[in-house]
């Protein structure tokens, strides 16, 4: 039961995407609905410009039909669901008004700080009332459960607004978070049948699924990008099935290419604002590797291949 309704996440979603592709991306392109690239990016990035965004929308369609025709309206899924297509609307907004405005900046930091922290209080508040969402963590390493009482919404915060953030920030290459998101979510779908939430694994797969067909029009050279609505969304999945099974602290592990990415950024802004010096020659670090010299193709295959391995390194841990 459990292997055929993975094996129906998958096809549903992966074929929503493949079969809205053609038709999606060329009203996006006749909508103008074009990547604004920041000047202070790579220089290589310039061409990229005017490239359809906002394909996240097919992904979001995706992973919900994926899901909700594997295991139907199951609760741990309705929340999974929530929470993601929840970033995917935050997300939605900041692109809209970056392609309405034709610039790379949409929703000001604190306006998308402010949203992504309504999100966390519902997850709060509905988490220990229907669902099981203790203020424990499992610890992987020295395998032990810690109850972190009140700072355990300190977490939760982290989780959930960090993971979409850290997300967000490595989708700067063609493929490389559509990629990544892939591996952690195939990983995850394991560690929720190892727990046995076979239908929050479904939800895994869906996302793995729509992410991989996606990849068919995302990879290099890009023909769409999956924008704030997508990577705002991808982040809030892994985040939420992290935190319903209980594995917040082994999503450091799994995710860890996204909290390279994201710790990158701060060492960096920190650096400088302290020395007046940069640690990188760009941040996040996937354009450190490309102002090096490393073609665009083997900065995004090398991260590919460290998510998997530290994908790997956190099932072994389980």
């Amino acid at each position: 039961m459990e292997f055929s309704a993975a094996i129906k996440a998958a096809v549903v979603s992966a074929l929503v995407v493949l079969l809205t592709g053609p038709f999606v991306i060329p009203e996006l392109r006749k909508l103008k609905f074009g990547q604004s690239i920041r000047d202070e990016g790579p220089k290589s990035h310039q061409v990229k410009s005017g490239t359809p965004t906002m394909g996240g929308l097919m992904i979001l369609a995706a992973l919900t039909a994926g899901t909700l025709c594997a295991v139907g309206p199951e609760p741990s899924v309705l929340l999974a669901l929530f929470v993601t297509l929840g970033h995917g609307a935050i997300g939605f907004v900041d692109d809209y008004i970056s392609v309405v405005k034709k610039r790379n900046l949409g929703l000001r930091p604190r306006q998308k700080l402010l949203a992504q922290t309504g999100m966390v209080v519902i997850v709060a508040i509905i988490g220990p009332r229907y669902f099981d969402v203790t203020t424990s963590c499992w610890i992987p390493v020295i395998d032990a459960v810690v109850d972190f009482g009140v700072l355990y919404y300190l977490i939760l915060f982290f989780v959930l607004a960090g993971m979409t953030n850290a997300v967000n920030l490595t989708d700067g290459l063609d493929g490389l978070a559509t990629g990544t998101v892939t591996v952690a979510a195939i990983c995850y779908a394991v560690v929720c049948v190892s727990f046995g939430k076979a239908a929050l694994a479904a939800f895994c797969v869906a996302v793995a699924a729509a992410c991989l067909a996606f990849l068919r029009f995302n990879a290099h050279p890009a023909k769409v990008f999956m924008g704030d609505t997508g990577s705002l969304a991808l982040g809030g999945a892994l985040a939420i099935v992290a935190i319903l099974t209980k594995t917040e602290f082994l999503l450091i592990i799994i995710g860890g290419v996204f909290v390279v990415e994201t710790l990158s950024v701060i060492i960096q802004v920190i650096s400088f604002q302290t020395t007046g010096k940069r640690v990188f020659l760009m941040s996040p670090i996937h354009h450190h590797f490309e102002l090096l010299g490393w073609p665009e193709t083997k900065v995004v295959h090398t991260f590919w291949g460290t998510g998997l391995v530290l994908g790997i390194l956190g099932l072994l841990l389980l």
